[in-house]
């Protein structure tokens, strides 16, 4: 009788225990709940949206006080023209008036004030009228909002004998704000009206309904009536013609030895119930993928914005190497501004897979903040510094204006880069979907000697997400300028390094600089090493320069290699360094040796 008391005495304790375990529990700050992720997440966009009007300002006063450096008094149709000009530069600059003041006043403007902030502006536009002549700048609070917001700024030249007022649209905040809800999944999967999708969990493919922002985590996305199929036997004629009639295919496309089929009549999961009567390597859905001399630059924004560059020791680097047009990185992602001053004579030809025989422009944001971080010319005394001062960027846009694309573009994507020269790709887009048809044309990159990089994504999860985890891509994870871990980075035995992702100060279209913060941003610092390192060696193989950025990584976190950091957060100057070291040395020949084994391997097993 006492044992049966006592033991059920010590399972009442160990329950209570339990429960006031649970109840005293330290929240694990790497860890945090979705209702406490949730909160992290809009106070990052709260600072990527201060960060990008504070770059706004900065860049527009730096603008006005180009601009009054260039003009001076004379005719007032020249210096009408020149407004015009720096109107059509800039275009968020809605109304521009200069001012002479010296004997007898002149002026000229361009632009008009805005009707819906007409009269907020008007009082404001005086005030700085009032400023400049003192020889005081002026930037006023933010009037109106959403997309119609502004801000009245005014600058007085140096020799105070004239002035620039104006009106800046800010409508870039309202963008940044879209984009970051979309980039660090602070909204369920924006569904548009252009694609057909549906939600599914990414190993069983069960229907999973995305409610809330969280239950993005581990979800992934596809066209309801597509499937991707790899035959392992090439059909023939007849057996496509079969297939067609007796799904009712509306469309079919072929890349390499795969298909993607769409059905009049079918749903994905009809399709591949269909195709197993078929000798198929794989059928799968349509998975889409969204968007998971040395001295210090002389760049307008570096010093003050640019916080990510020393956290890496990329200055120092610059003393080892500076990159090299022979190396070309390709940016698989939403396109680039070709116009942007900062990335000009920066990119090479590209292509656009979202809409054939169109400029690989960027429509979102996402692509040309990416290449920025890469490339962004370095002391030409505007806007950002990139970490390559001669890397060029090859723009292939496979994401569309919502900022999402298919297995099929994205592969086509990496598939065109590599037989277009690239020798490095970034692949800031994911999804928790194990896509044999991607990791296709991974392989098929990698085989080529490609560095393959790609974000792990921005839901805070373990859950591994493609790209990224294929054995092939060096996968990245994002820290914040404390050296920790950023609240949103995904993480995971796979992480490879760590990098820079959180407020991080880049290009942005029509001449804008923004502030973005995810792995998006990341995952682009160690694309910019990586052709760093082949700029530097040549010789090294994708193996080797991966296994480099590995050894010389700053060990973050526990000690050695974790699935928070991964081997640590990269570190240039060390990098380049060893590379440098190691070109003529037999360092790298026996993991030489081991790739062109693992080759060999591969090509026999597909024979």
């Amino acid at each position: 009788m006492w044992n049966k008391t006592a033991s059920a005495s010590f399972t009442i304790l160990c329950a209570f225990a339990l429960i006031l375990a649970s109840c005293n529990k330290v929240p694990d700050p790497a860890n945090p709940t979705p209702e406490k992720e949730m909160q992290l997440k809009q106070m990052m966009l709260g600072r990527d949206v201060d960060m990008t009007e504070q770059l706004c300002r900065a860049q527009c006063s730096l603008d006005f006080k180009q601009a009054l450096h260039q003009l001076k008094p004379g005719i007032t149709d020249d210096v009408k023209s020149a407004l015009d000009d720096l109107r059509h530069h800039h275009e968020q600059m809605d109304y521009v008036a200069w001012s002479g003041h010296g004997a007898g006043e002149t002026a000229a403007e361009s632009g008009h004030i805005p009707e819906s902030v007409r009269g907020k502006a008007e009082p404001l536009l005086e005030e700085a009228r009032s400023s400049v002549r003192s020889g005081q700048p002026y930037q006023s609070a933010k009037i109106g909002e959403g997309e119609q917001q502004y801000i009245v700024i005014g600058e007085p030249s140096e020799d105070g004998q004239s002035s620039l007022v104006g009106i800046i649209h800010q409508d870039i905040l309202h963008k940044v704000a879209i984009h970051q809800r979309k980039n660090l999944r602070l909204v369920p999967y924006p569904s548009d009206k252009r694609w057909k999708i549906e939600s599914v969990d990414s190993k069983t493919l069960r229907d999973v309904k995305v409610d809330h922002p969280e239950d993005n985590e581990g979800t992934s996305h596809y066209h309801v009536n597509q499937i991707v199929v790899k035959f392992r036997q090439e059909p023939t004629e007849e057996q496509l013609k079969q297939i067609r009639t007796e799904i009712g295919a509306s469309s079919m496309e072929k890349m390499g030895y795969t298909y993607v089929f769409e059905s009049s009549g079918m749903e994905a999961k009809q399709l591949i119930d269909y195709f197993r009567k078929w000798d198929v390597d794989y059928a799968e859905p349509h998975f889409l993928y969204l968007t998971n001399e040395t001295t210090e630059p002389n760049d307008l924004l570096y010093a003050r914005y640019q916080w990510n560059l020393p956290a890496i020791e990329t200055v120092p680097g610059w003393d080892v190497s500076r990159g090299s047009e022979d190396v070309v990185v390709a940016v698989i992602d939403t396109g680039v501004d070709l116009e942007h001053p900062d990335l000009s004579g920066r990119t090479v030809p590209g292509i656009n897979i979202v809409s054939k025989n169109s400029e690989p422009t960027d429509d979102v944001g996402h692509g040309t903040h990416v290449a920025g971080i890469i490339s962004a010319l370095v002391n030409n005394r505007e806007g950002v510094a990139g970490i390559s001062w001669f890397n060029r960027i090859m723009p292939v846009k496979v994401l569309d204006e919502t900022g999402a694309g298919s297995t099929y573009s994205v592969a086509q994507g990496i598939i065109w880069a590599a037989d277009h020269g690239a020798k490095v790709i970034n692949m800031s887009l994911g999804n928790y979907a194990d896509s044999q048809f991607l990791h296709d044309a991974i392989r098929y990159a990698f085989d080529r000697d490609i560095v393959l990089i790609a974000a792990s994504g921005n839901d805070n999860t373990e859950k591994p997400g493609y790209p990224a985890a294929y054995p092939e891509v060096f996968a990245v994870a994002a820290t914040d300028p404390d050296q920790k871990k950023a609240t949103f980075s995904n993480y995971g035995d796979y992480i490879d390094v760590a990098a820079p992702g959180v407020n991080i100060a880049s290009t942005y279209p029509d001449n804008h600089y923004a502030a973005l913060s995810g792995t998006s941003m990341a995952s682009p610092h160690v694309t910019a090493l990586a052709a760093l390192i082949r700029s530097v060696n040549p010789q090294l193989t994708n193996t080797e320069v991966m296994e480099l950025m590995r050894q010389t990584a700053v060990d973050l976190g526990t000690s050695g290699k974790d699935k928070y950091f991964g081997y640590g957060q990269i570190d240039i100057v060390k990098a380049l360094s060893q590379a440098a070291q190691n070109r003529d040395s037999l360092t790298f020949w026996p993991q030489r040796f081991e790739r062109e084994l693992e080759q060999l391997a591969r090509k026999y097993k597909q024979q």
